[in-house]
């Protein structure tokens, strides 16, 4: 890291190549004399880094660091960097502002790809660079502002821009006295630090000092660049701290300044790509967000123009680009624009004229980039040599990917075989850049592509490397694991594996083993998709996306045919898009599980958007309505299509009616259907209540929806229906009343398919079950499984529920879990357990009012029904007299027991030691929260959503 005096100084040694610089360090060993000042030893001198000399410059000669290196950079035939250190120059009256805007105008000439004037580029972000003026407008409240935008979409020259203009007295003058701006994409092989040590990092010789900064922290702004690649977990609620001035873990750091917890009278500004929106977005307070769009027509156009710097050549450039939809549309992306300008560029100077065989996908352009490039300096070598050169390089980058670094040393560089003419090359063809002391790719992107073209070079035979794991391996990181930094690297990894884009490396670099790679993959999902492999695919846009980029129609196919099972998040209208496109490619899949996100469904035109709508419904042409539930005729008619889950999407009542629709239509063979959260009122109830009767769904959940007794009457006059074939009905937290048990008896003595009655939540109370259970004493009712969990009983409704237990034979199952049963109740029911003539094999009683006392009747009742083998009694208190009464019961010859819910971890170790001794005796299951899978699974709660709907 930096210290507080040499920033200025570094950027201008780290343009040195690594022969220059150890020439720099001899005459630095002999300059002690002519400048007067203290000798370094040259042991120091000789292992020290660049960063590292500067500091014993400035620890050795103060106030002649300057002079030196200006000296020093014209003896090493460096005049260009003796007149650069010349205007970074500052003495103690220098501001930090001005040193600032020197630093970052070099960083904005020499490092972005924005190859236009100032001007130009601020009129293409006109509408987000007024939004970034507006949203930092008050002068008392922090603020937390959110750069959002694609992949390579411009977000962090729009972080160098707001930095520069700052500096030069342009923007925020009014409203912050100090910014910061930290690349937190250097600080992944920095596991502690402080913010105080960051700040100090950025401050010049000037007399501004740390104290006088921070005695106004609401006039500072911090710009964190890079925050997607920082390989700490920063989603930590615990352990912050704020504390500025401490050491402390990195992930420490950033997450308490994310959370305001350290400085959180400051604000910040920070960017956020697709894949890390989930993880770092719900830290932050009250986020204001930024949306880039990237470069419309006339940008494009400005964009050519100043690439080529010249009119006609521009124009030249930027017809042909808008003569190919593909590669217009292609071009909005600013770093993507860059690549294929610079590969024209390189075809128009080896006279090739204007050719790009680039297809639909990422990785055909990367691919053309990366090959033009190539060519424009190794074009008369053989393709094994290129191989060989190539290969290094993407070893560098697939080790540096497992590593989760960014920034190389010269010794990254020279262990993995990049000699200092090949790193010139590199830094020449803008593979490569320098940063700080080192060099890192030119765009993340590009360190992703390299990696995945590793696998595809790599050899089969020899000593495995080090660090790089196999493929296989890395599959399953990405798609199994969920390490969504290296998805993209997945997703070249799909795209590299086609014929189209094998034959583009082969002349060139020899043969591609595109169809090897492709069993790979395929066996990788094959094996995710199997029930009894213990990893599955954590999240299926990451396939759709690299399906996207292999485009291989007969590959996809064959992939998405290897699931029977899909759960699928939707978060926004490009997801529900490829979600579409893809899924309608399995002719396999059975269950489906679809969340769409809803604000999905309200993303319509607003003029500030510029062309977005038009661009999603090109895209789509379905999705121009599909928020009155068009899309369910896409989805619910898939061939094998039997389970449809979407819990937590919010339905309207139109598109409830698309749904039955749908539902109704000879070519949908839904089974199942899952509907909990869904905001289904009691109108849309009876429309689905309307499509039950036409011998289909079988299983049917409606939980968590505000059905009330009105719906709930509804669905029981189809109910009756001879028609309905439903087998199983979840209905908790519906809104229900004592009213609705009215409905549901009439129901259940005429129907005679329904086996399975959920009611939990409901505020029943003893007079709906009273209502429910002279129904369930007729011989008539087949009903076999009822939930009443928290339906506010109390023991005054055990003495029905005795009756039924020893005059009903269907019913199996009987959960009266969360309710308020007392001494009393329980007596009741054990009495009828203890009945002959009762049948019941499963029985809830978790989270009642009752205690030891009832432990004796529970023991005779458990050695002397039969039938009962899963009793649940979890979440009670039983002291350890109690408890021996029940295991001397559980270990008798007459108990049946299978499966008892009870929190060992509650009781004495006595009581664990007597419970863990007859588990083993009998071979009995004793578990804590027994059924909430089976129920979650039954009622299609998807736990996994962290929904926000």
């Amino acid at each position: 890291m930096e210290g507080p005096s040499g920033f200025g100084v570094t950027r201008c040694l780290q343009k040195l190549s690594d022969a220059e610089f150890l020439k720099f360090k001899e005459l630095l060993s002999k300059e002690t004399e002519e400048f007067k000042i203290k000798p370094i030893p040259w042991n120091k001198i000789e292992m020290a880094s660049r960063t590292k000399l500067i500091t014993l410059m400035f620890t050795h000669c103060p106030g002649q660091v300057w002079d030196i290196v200006s000296s020093l950079f014209l003896q090493v035939n460096r005049a260009d960097l003796s007149i650069m250190a010349q205007e970074l120059r500052r003495d103690k009256q220098s501001s930090y502002k001005e040193i600032m805007k020197t630093i970052f105008q070099y960083i904005w000439n020499g490092e972005t790809v924005i190859h236009m004037k100032d001007e130009t580029y601020q009129e293409i972000i006109e509408m987000q660079y007024k939004a970034l003026q507006e949203v930092f407008h008050c002068q008392v409240e922090p603020v937390t502002a959110v750069v959002l935008g694609d992949e390579a979409d411009g977000k962090t020259t729009f972080l160098r821009k707001a930095m520069l203009d700052w500096a030069s007295g342009n923007l925020w003058q009014n409203r912050f006295q100090y910014v910061f701006f930290i690349s937190l994409i250097t600080l992944n092989n920095i596991t502690e630090l402080s913010l105080a040590e960051l700040m100090l990092a950025k401050l010049s010789e000037s007399s501004e000092t740390l104290d006088k900064i921070l005695s106004d922290p609401k006039r500072i702004l911090f710009i964190l660049e890079g925050l997607e690649y920082l390989k700490f977990d920063l989603e930590l609620r615990t352990n912050l701290s704020n504390d500025w001035g401490k050491m402390l873990p990195t992930q420490i750091v950033f997450s308490s300044l994310l959370q305001k917890v350290m400085l959180p009278e400051s604000s910040l500004l920070l960017e956020l790509g697709n894949p890390s929106v989930p993880k770092i977005y719900p830290l932050l307070r009250y986020p204001r967000n930024i949306i880039l769009r990237g470069f419309n027509d006339q940008s494009k156009k400005y964009y050519c123009i100043y690439f080529f710097k010249n009119t006609q050549k521009g124009l030249q450039v930027f017809n042909y680009l808008q003569s190919i939809d593909q590669l217009s549309t292609i071009c909005r992306i600013p770093f993507r624009c860059w690549m294929i300008c610079s590969t024209l560029k390189w075809q128009l100077k080896r006279g090739e004229g204007m050719k790009l065989l680039v297809g639909e996908t990422d990785s055909s352009i990367y691919t053309s980039f990366m090959v033009s490039a190539f060519r424009s300096v190794y074009a008369d070598c053989p393709p094994n040599q290129n191989r060989a050169r190539l290969k290094t390089l993407c070893t560098l980058a697939a080790e540096a990917m497992w590593k989760q670094v960014f920034v190389f040393t010269s010794e990254d560089l020279r262990r993995n075989g990049i000699s200092e003419s090949e790193k010139a090359v590199w830094l020449g063809m803008n593979f490569l850049q320098h940063r700080g002391d080192g060099c890192m790719f030119y765009h993340p992107l590009l360190q992703s592509y390299f990696a995945a073209l590793f696998y595809f070079l790599r050899q089969e035979k020899g000593t495995p490397h080090p660090v790089i794991r196999s493929l296989p391996q890395f599959l399953k990181e990405v798609y199994a694991h969920g390490q969504t930094q290296w998805l993209m690297t997945g997703t070249f990894v799909f795209g590299i594996a086609t014929e189209k884009v094998a034959a583009m490396l082969k002349p060139h670099f020899g043969f591609i083993p595109s169809e090897e790679v492709k069993q790979e993959i395929f066996k990788c999902f094959r094996s995710l998709s199997q029930a009894e492999c213990s990893e599955k695919l954590m999240n299926p846009q990451s396939l759709f996306e690299s399906l996207d980029n292999n485009g291989e129609e007969g590959f996809e196919t064959q992939v998405m045919d290897l699931f029977e099972e899909m759960t699928v998040d939707i978060r926004n209208v490009d997801a529900l898009t490829s979600a579409a496109n893809h899924l309608l490619k399995s002719q396999k899949l059975k269950k489906l599980h679809l969340h769409i996100q809803h604000k999905v469904f309200s993303e319509i035109y607003d003029p500030e958007d510029g062309d977005l709508d038009f661009e999603y419904n090109k895209r789509c042409p379905f999705m121009t309505d599909f928020g009155d539930g068009a899309l369910f005729h896409i989805f619910l008619q898939l061939p094998n299509l039997k389970s449809v889950n979407l819990y937590g999407t919010n339905l309207s009542n139109d598109m409830v009616e698309s749904l039955c629709s749908v539902l109704k239509c000879s070519t949908c063979g839904v089974e199942e259907l899952l509907l909990g959260k869904c905001d289904i009122s009691s109108e849309a109830c009876g429309m689905i209540a309307s499509s039950l009767i036409y011998r289909k769904v079988k299983r049917l959940s409606l939980v968590e929806n505000p059905l009330k007794n009105k719906g709930v009457m509804l669905l029981c006059e189809v109910l009756k229906h001879p028609s309905c074939v439903l087998e199983t009905l979840m209905l908790s937290r519906c809104c229900l009343s004592f009213i609705a048990c009215g409905h549901l008896s009439e129901a259940l003595l005429c129907n005679k398919k329904l086996s399975l009655l959920d009611l939990g939540s409901n505020v029943l109370k003893d007079t709906g079950l009273h209502i429910l259970c002279e129904t369930l004493k007729d011989p008539m009712c087949t009903l076999q499984e009822l939930w009443l969990s928290g339906c506010f009983l109390t023991s005054d409704c055990c003495g029905g529920i005795s009756a039924v237990l020893t005059s009903n034979k269907n019913l199996k199952t009987l959960k009266l879990g969360k309710n308020n049963i007392e001494e009393a109740g329980i007596k009741r029911l054990c009495e009828a357990l203890r009945n002959p003539d009762c049948k019941l094999q499963c029985l809830g009683l978790d989270m009642n009012d009752f205690k030891t006392d009832c432990c004796a009747d529970l023991a005779s009742a458990l050695t002397t029904c039969k039938t009962l083998t899963s009793l649940n009694l979890d979440w009670i208190t039983f002291d350890h007299d109690g408890l021996e009464l029940l295991c001397e019961a559980l270990s008798h010859k007459s108990c049946n027991l299978k499966v008892l819910g009870l929190d060992k971890s509650a009781l004495t170790e006595e009581s664990q030691m007597l419970l863990q001794a007859v588990g083993m005796k009998k071979n009995l299951d004793i578990l804590h929260c027994p059924w909430v899978k089976e129920e979650s699974e039954r009622r299609g709660v998807r736990l996994v959503w962290n929904s926000t709907n």
